[in-house]
């Protein structure tokens, strides 16, 4: 089975951000940028599903900049067997994104696609739920527990009232919550 999973570029959350002179935007001259953390642990997911012998290929995939080409390095670091940039200068949004998404999944057919629940920078937890609606494809938000079975994954998810576990059939979407897994750092060399 083929794991795509969704990487973002933003800044690292150990810096303190600074706003622009005229209040417009925040800058980044000199910012040091990383990998969205829920989508840190949305690779580590699809790596552990190859170590587990459920995913034959992971394919990271990220819509930004020509640096974010770092974020996706990192990825194939991580495990990742392949990397698609979608690159534009523009600031893409939730909708835009879980479009451009949607025509990957169009033309890489996974059998499951795992996203950060959220980014950090915008904070919008948006492009899961719309990735799964122009794909028409299964959703399992908020997964603190992953685990496939033959044609179905099992998702864990918290909920107010505790935990729910729901199947989906695949292909599926998957949205990543902090819980699901400590993401491993990756080697410098790889990088």
């Amino acid at each position: 089975m083929k794991v795509l999973v969704a990487v973002k570029r933003v800044i690292d959350y150990n810096v303190k951000i600074r706003v622009k002179a005229d209040h417009s935007d925040v800058d980044l001259t000199n910012v040091k940028m990383a990998m969205n953390p829920f989508c840190e642990i949305a690779v580590e997911e699809a790596v552990r599903l190859k170590e587990k012998g459920v995913a034959t290929e992971v394919v990271a995939v990220t819509v930004g900049p020509k640096a974010a080409q770092e974020q996706l390095r990192t990825a194939l670091a991580l495990g990742a067997h392949r990397a698609i940039h979608i690159e534009t200068d523009e600031r893409a949004e939730s909708l835009a994104v879980a479009k451009l998404l949607a025509k990957v999944v169009e033309e890489e057919q996974p059998g499951l696609v795992v996203l950060g629940k959220q980014a950090i920078d915008t904070d919008n937890n948006q492009a899961g739920q719309m990735l799964a609606a122009l794909t028409g494809l299964p959703q399992g938000t908020f997964a603190s527990e992953v685990a496939v079975d033959g044609d179905k994954v099992h998702v864990t998810r918290e909920i107010d009232g505790g935990l729910q576990t729901i199947a989906l059939t695949l292909p599926a979407i998957v949205t990543t919550d902090l819980r699901l897994n400590e993401p491993r750092y990756a080697k410098l060399p790889d990088i």
